[in-house]
């Protein structure tokens, strides 16, 4: 199978997992073309921590399988009897099951994970995803195509209407009002097309170097062009649409906030966690919805404060009062943003994406927290 681009049925490869690993064990391989410089990236492979082992098996009835321990099917591309007879990796970087008369039955350009590459199209109404490697976030990130705008959002991951949300960070809307029916990843940057596919639009990347790919980072929620850079020997990115710290929407962990100097600082009425290495908030009482909570609920006030998350349900033409009030009546809201600029009311599900602005803004962040219980400090603000 090495010597060309093509796998016959039948083929069965086993990815080895080193016997000594941390749980955070990850690493990756890049495959590229020597023959020329620069160097001409080709694929890359990615190697993640996990318990026992893990078979990618290509069936002599055509399926493409990934199997674990006992042999439990996790993943398969259900193209069994369909006439397969090999597997291909194009040029394109497009995985492909194929039959005699090398028509496509399977692409991998079909089922995009959190990477688009060059050449690759994403169409309306589909998108790309990312999982935090972080195992105690629930959330994921996601990259959407709509016929007015491409998107950033923040997803819960849970199945569970009550504990369910999704909100956007970053959004792009090209400046001719044309309808999106697809992007495509070019050279140059990521550009837009109308129903007739003409380009209208694009997102350049500022260097002249090709860029070899688009991805949605997986810890920060990034979207980021990617080049090879053959004087540091390495991929790096070349633009990324969010450009420091507190535009990250999981800068910080939950019930903390991005402050001016770029670092996080925990609401005042909770304290850090006495064995946590990394920033986080002790945040464990109030996690979650206070649905069917036993408790008395009031709105903790952070002036000039921010939200990075939109999209959220709102409410217009409203006083400050009546924002916190209708947050507490909500069982599954956590914290509302209010504008006394606006008068407009802003419920939130989750405490994340918090950042400080300038005095003045006309903004209060208000976080739901149980009665009784954020100690002495009685005034809003950061805990220092």
């Amino acid at each position: 199978c090495c010597k060309s681009n093509n796998v016959s049925v039948g083929y069965t490869f086993t990815l080895a997992i080193p016997s000594d690993y941390s749980e955070d064990f990850n690493g990756r391989a890049y495959l590229m073309e020597t023959d020329q410089m620069p160097l001409n990236f080709r694929t890359a492979v990615s190697v993640e921590a996990m318990d026992g082992r893990c078979v990618l098996e290509f069936t002599k009835m055509g399926d493409l399988r990934l199997k674990g321990l006992n042999d439990d099917v996790g993943w398969l591309t259900g193209t069994s009897g369909q006439g397969v007879q090999k597997l291909q990796l194009l040029d394109s970087g497009n995985l492909v099951l194929v039959d005699a008369q090398e028509n496509i039955k399977w692409q991998t350009f079909n089922f995009p994970t959190n990477i688009l590459l060059l050449g690759q199209r994403l169409s309306v109404a589909t998108h790309l995803t990312s999982f935090p490697t972080n195992k105690s976030s629930s959330s994921f990130f996601s990259f959407e195509i709509h016929h007015d705008k491409v998107a950033l959002y923040l997803n819960s991951g849970s199945n569970n209407n009550s504990n369910s949300y999704k909100y956007s960070y970053w959004e792009f809307q090209p400046s001719e009002s044309r309808n999106i029916t697809y992007i495509e990843l070019a050279s140059r940057g990521l550009e837009f097309f109308d129903d007739k596919f003409r380009n209208f639009s694009q997102i350049f990347a500022p260097y002249q170097d090709a860029a070899r790919f688009l991805a949605l980072d997986n810890d920060t929620g990034n979207l980021g062009l990617y080049y090879y850079s053959p004087y540091k020997d390495k991929l790096e990115a070349s633009f990324q649409v969010l450009n420091t710290t507190c535009d990250l929407p999981l800068a910080c962990s939950a019930y903390g906030i991005c402050t001016f100097s770029r670092t996080c600082s925990c609401i005042r009425m909770l304290a850090r966690k006495q064995d946590s290495s990394i920033d986080e908030c002790n945040e464990e009482f109030i996690t979650g919805n206070q649905c069917g909570k036993d408790e008395v609920w009031i709105m903790l006030e952070l002036k000039d404060a921010d939200s990075l998350l939109k999209n959220a349900t709102s409410m217009s033409n409203s006083s400050k009062t009546r924002c916190a009030n209708s947050c507490l009546n909500e069982c599954t809201c956590a914290a509302a943003l209010y504008s006394s600029r606006t008068r407009e009311c802003m419920f939130l599900d989750v405490v994340r994406g918090v950042r400080q602005v300038n005095r003045g803004s006309g903004l209060s962040y208000m976080v739901k927290v149980p009665k009784g219980r954020f100690g002495k400090h009685k005034k809003s603000g950061l805990k220092k």
